[in-house]
């Protein structure tokens, strides 16, 4: 096994070269630069060596008498790499939908990897670079070529800037391509190509910004918590977890906040219970068509519902995916809805219970993927709630 004695040792020395980029965070903001190039030319690395010879010590094996798939610690010590690369990387499919992120990832786009896992990269970015980045991801996949590219976070870290790296990668086993991204923030395109004493050293400073939303984020579940506290021990059925909660929700966290439920007969037949919205002409917020709409008609909700599919949108391709209205006009459009949430309501081993949508209209900000697990966080608290409440209801005196 010369080959893979061979490749064993070149992971090894590559693991300590890891290691010791990592030890740039310590070091001060205008050091990090040149090793930020160290670590792009590690990554690169193992894209044009590493992977390939792991490719062919995989296909080897499949077709020597074990058949098998590798050394699965050669596959683990590839995970652990992957995982504590110093700077944020990202597996996309040919869709930009993420396969994998590592931990640095995570802290640049402020969101858990198995939530992000599934979910559309572009959802984190300003809407002017969601196109960009979806076309250069597609055409990496096709085998067009490695590029790089600036976007823009929806939430930034420091001025929004981030340069992503896109290279093509072929996983064993597997039929198509994946794109391994790697993200650099603060870094535009033309500063990419000055040297590293040129570059403008950014003071390590907290961001007050982002301290702020995630203290508004963590009122907001706190605040909604309460709303359940209350409503539980009243009774009302789930038809009053949802009102209370959407209260909470309304105009704080979403323009629009709609609950639908599933029919108590079985199957089909949903039925809307909540449509709070912006205030008509006599400022009722029930008197819309939104109020009287088929849950039916509207796909994510019955997706939500009946697959106990989540969906976050951001500028909505589709105009259909929640239906049309009393004229035929999508409604999405007529709202002029920017960005929106639909999250099924279930406890984590449990049944949908209902769907919860949020709407987010005219010129505020997107849902961002950290708000979206917010969100996520709160379907959960909902639904033990409604099961709650339900179980009361049923109980002999209650």
């Amino acid at each position: 096994m010369p080959d893979a004695q061979e490749f064993g040792a070149e992971l090894s020395d590559f693991r300590r070269r890891v290691d010791e980029l990592r030890t740039a965070r310590a070091l001060p903001s205008q050091e990090r630069p040149s090793l930020l190039d160290a670590a792009l030319f590690e990554l690169q690395h193992v894209v044009d060596v590493l992977w390939p010879r792991y490719e062919e010590l995989t296909a080897g094996s499949s077709r020597g008498p074990g058949g098998g798939r590798g050394d699965p610690q050669e596959q683990q010590l590839l995970r652990a790499l992957f995982q504590r690369l110093p700077i944020a990387t990202v597996l996309l499919d040919r869709d930009a939908v993420v396969r994998r992120m590592n931990f640095t990832a995570t802290q640049l786009f402020h969101t858990r990897a198995g939530y992000a896992t599934g979910r559309p990269l572009t959802a984190t970015l300003r809407r002017d670079g969601q196109a960009a980045l979806r076309s250069q991801v597609a055409a990496v996949a096709r085998g067009e070529g490695d590029r790089s590219l600036t976007v823009w976070l929806s939430q930034p870290p420091v001025h929004g800037e981030v340069r992503v790296t896109l290279a093509a990668l072929r996983p064993p086993g597997e039929p198509h391509p994946a794109v391994l991204a790697a993200f650099q923030p603060g870094v535009a395109g033309p500063a990419a190509d000055e040297p590293a004493a040129g570059v403008r050293a950014q003071e390590s400073r907290p961001d007050l910004g982002e301290v702020s939303r995630h203290a508004a984020l963590l009122d907001l579940v706190d605040d909604t918590a309460a709303a359940l506290l209350r409503v539980a021990p009243a009774g009302g059925g789930p038809e009053a977890v949802l009102a209370a909660v959407a209260e909470v929700l309304h105009g704080r966290f979403a323009d629009w906040v709609i609950a639908d439920l599933p029919s108590k007969e079985g199957p089909g037949n949903p039925r809307r219970v909540v449509a709070l919205g912006p205030r008509d002409a006599v400022g009722d917020r029930m008197a819309s068509p939104l109020a009287k709409q088929d849950p039916a008609d509207c796909p994510l909700v019955v997706d939500a519902l009946y697959e106990g599919a989540s969906a976050l949108r951001v500028s909505p391709v589709d105009a259909d995916a929640f239906g049309l209205d009393a004229t035929g006009a999508p409604v999405l459009v007529r709202e002029e809805v920017t960005s929106l949430l639909c999250i099924p309501l279930r406890t984590d081993a449990g049944p949908v219970l209902g769907a919860l949508t949020l709407f987010r209209t005219g010129g505020r900000g997107a849902f961002e993927m950290a708000e979206a697990g917010v969100a996520d966080r709160i379907s959960r608290h909902v639904a033990l709630a409604m099961t709650h409440t339900a179980e009361r209801a049923a109980a002999p005196g209650a």
